[in-house]
């Protein structure tokens, strides 16, 4: 051996991973994620080696009840309340028993049956959504793939084990932590096999066999034969230990939810409820107005839709989300947390530009979304296609603020054009905007109900303009007096609802004045009555 070779100089692990890096990087262009597990130190480590910082062990605090999780639900996703129940329940009774597992190692070994779920709904009415809050509330990773992407083991495509090497990427590769993550398969509609196939089904059922140990128990290995930076990691290992160890991941504690529109099985329970119908001798006349036929959904119907019996076996759980109508369309816009007009407030903001949406322009973006038939993901098209030349135009003009109406929504391009043409009229319908969200805000502070009527508007917006001051300031100066006041007439009367004229924009003391007044002569009229009678 020469004295060259002698004194070269052996590389270190984290040199070789560097150089395995930069080969990968270049070869596939950053497509190639590297992910180390997190392992405790070894007992081959070197004795000299930097010994890492002692690992925490993970601890599950999951304290939650059915009603913290709908509660929190309620906040993001609108209707599908017996969903959210469903749901609930089922993360409750599977995450209280991996807690219980956890604290006392020698319950995993009682009998136990996983709450698995499988969801039923159309496109674009929650059901992902749903999902990954329950996940972000827990705080678990959660791995979302689409069923069409695998195939059955041994065959091109995906394999359905990646699904779990994905969790850990999530955990970025905490091994514990990844043992309690959820795996959402979207589309599994798809995996039924149809009743005519000849040959062998390798994308569905074959698919559907490979997820059945997953979704009970079986542990998974996480360095993937077809993975190109596991197999550098195991040379890296090799190199470092002179041999290589099995990294396994226990699927025991991981809940599978899986989902798909299941398009044509409202049909197999229809028939299936009205032939015991007529067995039993019944009008066919009820079952026939039923709306929801995939409530009453058994695990024969998934059979005969083409899912194999162990598979629907394993998720015991079976919740239904409900189509959405143009009403929830707006309920989300106005009232879910992750409205997508947050996106829009956001993207404007960014150019120094304030967008309010009103009542009646987010109803009318409602009502087109619907009509798409996609659910909520119809919202983001709809104001896309609205909005797409506001955000060209607006940023390079001198509009600041601006209202999406009604008259937006259905006459975009002439709107834009006299929004940035006329400043009188775009101030009007921000001002005006502004003293309705002012009426909202009195409702739900005071419970009692205000409404400018359009002459008292009208005299609010020109105030505003003519002092330079904002609808809120002149509305507050205009009823300083008027909470406790109204209360009065509330409490004479029992109004709630009140219409503000010309005369409480001009003389809003002397209006408030007479309107006790008349509830006091009111109060007594009705006593006297009263008495009289």
């Amino acid at each position: 051996m020469s004295k060259d070779s002698e004194n070269k100089k052996i590389p270190t692990a984290e040199e070789l991973q560097r150089e395995f890096e930069s080969f990968v990087k270049d070869k596939y262009g950053g497509t190639v994620r590297f992910v180390t597990p997190k392992v405790n130190p070894s007992k081959d480590t070197p004795a000299d080696a930097e010994a890492p910082p002692p690992k925490e062990s993970f601890d599950l605090k999951f304290d939650l009840k059915p009603k913290d999780i709908k509660n929190y639900l309620d906040r993001y996703i609108i209707r599908q309340d017996e969903a959210k129940k469903a749901l609930a329940i089922a993360v409750c009774d599977h995450y209280n028993h991996v807690r219980e597992c956890h604290e006392n190692p020698k319950i995993a070994d009682t009998d136990y049956s996983k709450q698995n779920v499988i969801m039923l709904g159309p496109t674009g009415v929650g059901k992902t959504y749903l999902i990954r809050h329950v996940a972000k509330l827990i705080g678990v990773p959660f791995v979302k793939a689409d069923a069409t992407r695998f195939s059955e083991t041994g065959y091109v495509g995906a394999n359905v084990d990646d699904l779990i090497r994905d969790l850990l990427t999530q955990a970025e590769g905490d091994i514990e932590l990844a043992q309690y993550g959820i795996v959402y398969l979207d589309e599994a509609d798809k995996l039924a096999t149809p009743p005519n196939l000849i040959g062998r089904d390798v994308s569905g059922r074959g698919v559907q066999i490979g997820l059945l140990k997953l979704m009970e128990e079986t542990e998974v290995d996480l360095r993937a034969g077809h993975d190109v930076s596991s197999q550098i990691q195991a040379v890296m290992e090799f190199q470092n230990k002179g041999k290589v160890e099995k990294q396994l991941i226990n699927t025991r504690h991981i809940l599978f939810i899986v989902s798909g529109a299941f398009n044509g099985l409202d049909d197999i329970i229809k028939k299936r409820l009205n032939e015991r119908n007529i067995g039993f001798s019944a009008t066919l006349t009820a079952q026939d107005e039923m709306d929801d036929w995939l409530e009453h959904v058994t695990p024969q119907d998934f059979i005969e839709f083409g899912l194999e019996p162990e598979f629907i076996g394993r998720l015991p759980v079976h919740v239904v989300c409900q189509d959405l109508s143009a009403d929830d369309l707006y309920q989300i816009l106005k009232g879910s947390e992750g409205s997508i007009i947050r996106q829009y407030e956001g993207a404007f903001r960014a150019y120094g530009i304030d967008v309010l949406f009103s009542d009646e322009g987010l109803r009318s973006i409602a009502e087109k979304a619907h009509t798409h038939k996609t659910g909520a993901r119809a919202l983001m098209t709809v104001c896309e296609k609205i909005l797409r030349d506001y955000k060209f135009e607006l940023p390079s003009s001198s509009v600041h603020e601006f209202v999406v109406t009604e008259r937006t929504v259905e006459a975009s391009k002439s709107e834009l054009i006299r929004l940035i043409e006329d400043d009188n009229y775009n101030r009007q319908h921000v001002i005006r905007e502004c003293v309705r969200r002012y009426e909202e805000n009195f409702r739900q502070k005071y419970q009692m109900s205000i409404h400018f009527d359009d002459e008292a508007t009208n005299l609010i917006c020109q105030r505003a303009i003519d002092e330079g001051r904002t609808p809120q300031e002149i509305c507050e100066d205009l009823l300083k007096t008027y909470q406790h006041g109204l209360n009065l007439v509330k409490q004479n009367t029992g109004q709630f609802e009140f219409n503000l004229t010309r005369e409480v924009v001009e003389h809003p003391d002397a209006a408030l004045e007479r309107w006790i007044r008349n509830s006091y002569a009111g109060k007594s009229k009705e006593g006297e009555e009263t008495a009289d009678g």
